[in-house]
């Protein structure tokens, strides 16, 4: 296991008869190791995984100036021994079904808050699951129908990084949040309850940090094919934190680079008008302008290897044209069965 659980515990909020929301709880902490550890192994590594994912911390919003301070209150006290885990979790649900009593869009959830640590820091995790309905064969192989929760599709979740809030005031990237679909907006019920802001932009410091790839690539005196092997060897590392869920170190990447023979990369991005943090966690989304190029409008869909540029694919900007050369075989058959059939 990566993970080791010190409490975990789920409470249901849930609509009673007359619509309103309330809150059943747990009287104590889940027993069943084994079944905990496997679930929050799965929920580490599924919510780790995850994509686009946005950092805050516990502060003041800009638009109202008022802060949710209840929830950070609650874990200050739980940190320090003055609240059990029950109590602290049992507050935790409270506001969380105060808080969506503003909105008459939830059926509420399972409540899941765990404290464990992984890969030396501590982090509380807190999650609204839905139950999903299933089939099974019993042993007479007759079919019977059951709920289970569904720990694949988490949409409502979010890990802070205890560690690093305890050991660094000043950061604002130790709470981590699963973006809604349709973006932030979505979950912002889930972040006010506990009092989180946004911190980082991570998308905008990875594309900076792309755009400083590029440019030093650019100015440099190496040849095409070190240059893609500068960009691989950024792609390589940047999707590695991406993967453990730690943070992309500028000085750390520049020593990577500095290895291959690439030397002054740090002074180069941190020197330069690139607004770049020291740190900051990885966007994946951004990491894919390395590999490859992609685009679309006006009915058109490409995408390509960067490798391919100048060789296979030309790109001419005054005639705003792109020649590929060696269709791909699929779109080459579906293009010679239009023609044949015109």
């Amino acid at each position: 296991m990566s993970i080791t659980t010190e409490h975990a515990i789920i409470h249901e909020i849930s609509q009673d008869s007359q619509g309103q929301l309330r809150c059943r709880l747990r009287p104590q902490p889940l027993l069943n190791s084994q079944a905990v550890d496997a679930m929050l192994e799965e929920l580490h590594q599924t919510y780790t995984s995850k994509g686009g994912k946005g950092f805050g911390y516990f502060g003041v919003p800009e638009e109202d100036g008022e802060a949710n301070e209840a929830f950070a209150n609650a874990l200050n006290q739980y940190r320090s021994g003055d609240l059990g885990f029950v109590e602290f979790t049992s507050q935790a649900s409270q506001l969380l079904q105060e808080e969506l009593a503003k909105y008459d869009f939830s059926q509420g959830g399972f409540l899941l808050l765990s404290n464990y640590t992984a890969m030396a820091s501590d982090y509380l995790f807190v999650a609204l699951l839905n139950a999903k309905s299933s089939m099974t064969v019993l042993d007479d192989m007759e079919l019977s129908e059951n709920n289970h929760l569904d720990l694949t599709n988490i949409q409502l979740a979010a890990r802070i990084d205890l560690t690093e809030w305890q050991a660094d005031k000043a950061s604002k990237k130790y709470i981590s949040f699963i973006r809604g679909r349709a973006g932030r907006k979505v979950a912002d019920f889930f972040l006010d309850f506990m009092g989180c802001v946004e911190g980082v932009n991570t998308k905008a410091q990875n594309k900076s940090l792309m755009h400083a790839v590029e440019d030093f690539v650019g100015a440099s005196e190496l040849t095409k094919d070190e240059r893609q092997q500068c960009r691989d060897r950024v792609f390589d590392y940047c999707t590695e934190r991406a993967d453990t869920g730690s943070d992309i170190e500028v000085k750390d990447l520049a020593d990577e680079l500095a290895e291959q023979g690439m030397e002054s990369f740090y002074d180069f991005a941190c020197g330069g008008n690139y607004e770049l943090d020291e740190e900051f966690p990885a966007d994946k989304a951004s990491l894919r302008t390395l590999k490859k190029f992609s685009g679309t409008g006006g009915g058109v869909t490409l995408s390509f290897d960067g490798g391919h540029l100048g060789e296979r694919v030309i790109y001419d900007p005054i005639s705003d044209t792109i020649l590929i050369k060696g269709v791909p075989a699929n779109l080459k058959d579906q293009l010679d069965r239009r023609l044949k059939g015109e």
